[in-house]
């Protein structure tokens, strides 16, 4: 038996399926016009957003930018947020993606290209953060944590000229930051520019006075200039004035491991990795030992280990495609390696490793290929070019330290 329905309510079901469908129409002509619906109080689900990452609500305001996406997917000030959750939340790759759509929107806002160079400094991809600091320095010369961090990755790829060019305008703002006199000292040094090297040092003095902190860098200082003995003195300095001194413990081993100390060079890694078991340097250097010591099961452990703590260590990953090699694990060493090579696309350490191991698995023609991008290179460079590989992170203190 059917029922009939009646037509009143017909009628009252067709009127709210019109309102409905004309209220849908009304939203989406809105939206092609790039104008939220009326109905959506966009404001304030920005501000809510806003509001949410100030209290470090992160899961919260992400939601609420991704509310305004939907209803306005050109807000420039949702993707740069969105940026910003993932950057506190160190997912680098979302970071990236949302902050560059800011920048596609917003191509004149410098801030959001600051974050870009920030998301990559804070992977170590500084060559690839120059251009975007770069850009802020040239739109903003008074910028000074642009400049900062601009002059920074130039030290930290070691365009030394290019880092003391950057770095001067910043002498008298900057001018009790220990870190800021060492980085320009060193680079002023490394382009024999001893006016600025010796004034830069001598500040560092005066500030420094006796400190832990001054006698650190100082310690640093004698290792660059390969000084091991010097350097060692004033390390142990600074770790008898303040034993947790962060990484004071790392640059001795450092020192240690020049001279191939192998055995005092493993107890400071050893001390440091205690003293900040969540930085993964120490063990990238435990693992470079243990490698000279042919104790590959341990070197593997130690540079996966470092690789969980950071998965952009191209040192760790160019080690154990080596470990796989001498093993005679082929396609495994491949994997490594590719991974060092996506980090490190111009080491021709990385390609000439790359190829011998595809040689290994008889793709010759690869094997060609990669061969041939180190063929004009000399056997001297090549040999800096693999310590410098080896050797891992420079200056991971000033890498980790917060941006300025």
């Amino acid at each position: 038996m059917s029922s009939i329905v009646p037509f009143s309510l017909v009628k009252t079901w067709l009127a709210i399926f019109v309102l409905g469908v004309l209220a849908f129409s009304q939203a989406t002509a809105e939206q092609q016009q790039g104008r939220p619906p009326q109905t959506v109080d966009l404001r304030a689900i920005f501000e809510r957003g806003q509001n949410a990452l100030s209290k470090g609500n992160l899961k919260d305001a992400e939601e609420d930018f991704f509310s305004v996406l939907r209803v306005d997917p050109k807000s420039d000030g949702a993707y740069s947020n969105l940026g910003v959750v993932y950057m506190r939340e160190k997912r680098w790759q979302l970071a990236l993606k949302n902050l560059r759509e800011a920048a596609k929107l917003a191509p004149t806002v410098p801030g959001i290209r600051l974050n870009i160079g920030i998301a990559y400094f804070r992977q170590s991809k500084f060559a690839q953060a120059i251009p975007a600091f770069a850009s802020v320095v040239r739109d903003q010369p008074a910028s000074t944590q642009a400049r900062y961090l601009l002059g920074l990755c130039y030290f930290l790829t070691q365009k030394y000229s290019d880092a003391v060019t950057t770095l001067q305008p910043l002498k008298e703002v900057e001018s009790n930051d220990l870190n800021y006199l060492y980085v320009l000292g060193v680079s002023a040094w490394e382009t024999k520019q001893p006016e600025i090297e010796n004034a830069a040092f001598a500040r560092l003095v005066d500030i420094g006075g006796n400190t832990p902190e001054f006698h650190l860098l100082m310690g640093k200082a004698h290792l660059n200039r390969t000084e091991y003995d010097d350097a060692i003195r004033e390390l142990k300095v600074a770790a008898q004035g303040a034993p947790t001194l962060p990484f004071v413990h790392f640059y001795l081993g450092e020192a240690y491991m020049k001279k191939r100390e192998f055995e005092p060079a493993t107890a400071e890694f050893l001390q440091e990795a205690k003293s900040d078991p969540d930085l993964p340097y120490s063990f990238d250097r435990l693992g470079a030992i243990a490698f000279e010591q042919q104790d590959r099961k341990a070197a593997a452990d130690y540079f996966r280990h470092a690789l969980k703590l950071d998965a952009n260590l191209a040192s760790a990953y160019y080690y154990l495609a080596r470990i796989y090699q001498a093993e005679d694990k082929q396609e495994q060493a491949l994997q490594e390696v590719n991974k060092a090579a996506q980090l490190v696309p111009d080491s021709a350490s990385v390609h000439y490793l790359r190829g011998r191991i595809l040689q290994g698995l008889g793709k010759t023609a690869e094997a060609k290929v990669e061969m041939g991008r180190v063929k004009t290179i000399s056997a001297a460079s090549l040999k800096q070019d693999q310590e410098k590989l080896e050797k891992g992170v420079s200056d991971p203190e000033i890498v980790s330290q917060p941006a300025p």
